[in-house]
């Protein structure tokens, strides 16, 4: 059976990356987390002081650094899923602190960004049998993807999920900063100048707010097998 690319694209916090790494695993194919990719490069320029208290970023600095970052996948045996690399060092944890999130928007809106990573990402996954997960999976990274889906959920739901996500890791949390940087990121996300998030024509859509995880990996799974089916 010939592998397809599966995208995976929609807000923050949508449970994009648990969605998508539960279904690479169960169908053998391999998972590719994009997010991840972007918040390595606001790590990189954080790391570099490239990026100042008030928010600005020192772009042509970071821009003329680009060549330098390089971002791969490694499955983690204890866990089974893959943890992220930058430059060899494994930054599984530091990219997913709210102060990696409060300045990845803005990062991933930089066209550079976006043109090194999208390159990363689809030398990835030109040979198929890849699930990806983002923001423009579906609408420019990989248009032609034979299975596209779009998750969304409320505003106040997804802040909770990554909320408790924060709490479970022993981070201090505030419920209303992170809705509030939620839809800050929403915002930036939704109306960047280089393919900002939207949904594909071709997309299926999956509303999660009120699906438990395995409901969600059910629904993935009878798409994938009638896709699948399709192009036999």
């Amino acid at each position: 059976m010939k592998k397809i690319t599966i995208a995976i694209d929609g807000h923050s916090s949508c449970g994009k990356s648990t969605m998508a790494k539960d279904l690479a695993r169960e169908i053998g194919y391999i998972y590719i987390d994009s997010g991840a990719m972007y918040r390595c490069c606001t790590l990189f320029a954080m790391q570099r002081g490239l990026i100042a208290e008030d928010g600005s970023i020192d772009t042509s600095t970071l821009e003329s650094l680009m060549p330098e970052i390089n971002v791969s996948f490694r499955l983690n045996p204890e866990t089974g899923r893959p943890d992220t690399y930058l430059n060899g060092e494994n930054v599984e944890h530091q990219i997913r602190t709210m102060e990696v999130s409060a300045h990845v928007s803005p990062i991933a809106a930089l066209p550079f960004v976006r043109a090194a990573m999208t390159a990363q990402q689809q030398e990835m996954g030109k040979e198929g049998g890849i699930v990806m997960d983002g923001r423009d999976i579906g609408t420019a990274v990989f248009p032609d993807a034979e299975m596209k889906v779009f998750v969304t959920a409320s505003d106040e739901i997804r802040a909770q999920r990554r909320y408790d996500e924060l709490l479970s890791k022993g981070e201090a949390a505030d419920f209303q900063q992170v809705l509030e940087n939620l839809r800050e990121r929403d915002r930036i996300d939704s109306t960047r100048a280089v393919a900002p998030l939207r949904q594909a024509e071709d997309a299926l859509v999956l509303d999660n707010s009120h699906l438990t995880i395995p409901q969600q990996k059910q629904w993935l799974l009878d798409r994938f097998q009638e896709i699948t089916a399709s192009n036999e």
